[in-house]
């Protein structure tokens, strides 16, 4: 006999595409070395502000590549953002951190639970820098693709275990020009995503505090790369030593390969980036940050809600099926808490205020089984990825 429960499955395959908020509440877990009486490794810091690191006796000089992931988030999110920071050793493989079977400290799992479900994404930077900078022949350092299964794995463990849905990125270090970068987009990795790309010339790092930023700036249903929403903050932005201005044909290819990149527009300053995709095909239902973080809080609400229910009594009819008016009154709960929390703030694609449907089947025989199956699906917003206008004169002959 199992424990009653709510259990929340994903629908895939519907969208028919073809080839102070906690939602943008991240963590940042980097390598960084301990500074006596004040940073301690593998210990949880909440920061608000980039000056917060001043009190863990943080510096661009004792840990520079922590200070830049901060001071980069800063820069795009606004002072008072709330940011989880997680400093571990530098020579610890991202690999090793996104394994849920390590539960120790100083691995994601240790940070997932501490924080008790809250957080929406982790992002893993920093690490592993002992290891030879030489990429590997997927273009990349290894422990980066070999992170990829393990990180989707812990992201399915959070969400199925504590029901707190959340994705991973990973930072694509040791970028190599020269080498043929692995393709991700064949990948099934819909949990997590690696970021390409720096403000420093012929960094090995990338801007992962650029991308947390702006996520956390941001709705659940907005993309990243949003022209409307103006340019990233840094004012350089490189592709290894070659500047993203004179890399056109290096970033589509990049991208293509389903890796988030920074990319320019013609007539427009500053950088973008070119879209949100994760680490697996393009045509997976929650194959970019939007869709993932969109359907991730339905999940929540979802849980939550249905949650008030368990073990609660029913009203039956003879043949052990719900009643009628219990069943929409069910399915009224359910979508009157998606609609408030989601729709009413532009989340969710409405039409007269309803971005929702759930849906019972009345015949279910509750008194034989003690299981209620619901169905809840939620419409999301598209995305103009590719616009086309037909241009010519209009001319009158006579």
């Amino acid at each position: 006999m199992q424990l009653p429960r709510v259990k929340i499955q994903f629908l895939n395959g519907l969208l028919g595409t073809v080839g102070d908020s906690p939602d943008g509440l991240l963590a940042l877990i980097c390598g960084a070395s301990a500074v006596e009486g004040k940073l301690v490794l593998n210990t949880v810091y909440t920061l608000t502000s980039v000056d917060d690191l001043s009190a863990l006796g943080v510096t661009e000089e004792n840990n520079g590549k922590l200070y830049k992931h901060v001071k980069e988030y800063y820069d795009e999110a606004e002072s008072g953002t709330k940011l989880i920071v997680y400093p571990v050793s530098t020579t610890t493989k991202a690999t090793d951190i996104c394994d849920y079977t390590k539960t120790a400290a100083g691995y994601a799992r240790h940070l997932i639970t501490s924080q008790n479900g809250a957080l929406r994404g982790i992002f893993v930077a920093g690490v592993n820098i002992s290891s030879s900078t030489t990429a590997s022949t997927n273009g990349l350092d290894p422990d980066v693709f070999t992170a990829l299964p393990k990180a989707q794995q812990l992201a399915e463990w959070a969400t199925t275990e504590l029901y707190a849905p959340l994705f991973i990125g990973i930072e694509g270090r040791n970028y190599d020009a020269g080498k043929e970068l692995k393709n991700l987009s064949v990948e099934t990795y819909n949990r997590v995503c690696v970021v390409v790309g720096d403000n420093v010339s012929g960094s090995k790092d990338a801007a992962v505090g650029t991308l947390m930023g702006r996520i956390a700036s941001i709705p659940v249903q907005r993309n990243i790369g949003r022209v409307k929403d103006g340019s990233l903050f840094p004012t350089e932005m490189f592709i290894g030593t070659s500047k993203v201005d004179e890399s056109a044909n290096v970033v589509a290819s990049i991208f293509e390969k389903g890796y988030i990149v920074p990319r320019k527009y013609v007539g427009r300053s500053g950088y973008f980036y070119a879209d949100d995709p994760m680490a697996c095909d393009p045509t997976d239902d929650y194959a970019h940050i939007t869709n993932r973080r969109v359907i991730d809080k339905a999940y929540r609400i979802a849980y939550d809600t249905m949650l008030e229910e368990l073990l609660d009594e029913i009203d039956l009819n003879e043949d052990g099926t719900m009643q009628h008016a219990v069943v929409k009154s069910w399915q009224q709960t359910l979508e009157n808490a998606i609609n408030r929390q989601m729709t009413a703030k532009g989340e969710l694609s409405a039409t007269d205020g309803e971005g929702c449907q759930v849906y019972i089947d009345e015949k279910q025989n509750v008194v034989s089984t003690s299981k209620i199956v619901v169905t809840l699906k939620v419409r999301p917003h598209g995305y103009s990825r590719y616009i086309d206008v037909n241009l010519g004169f209009q001319v009158t002959t006579a």
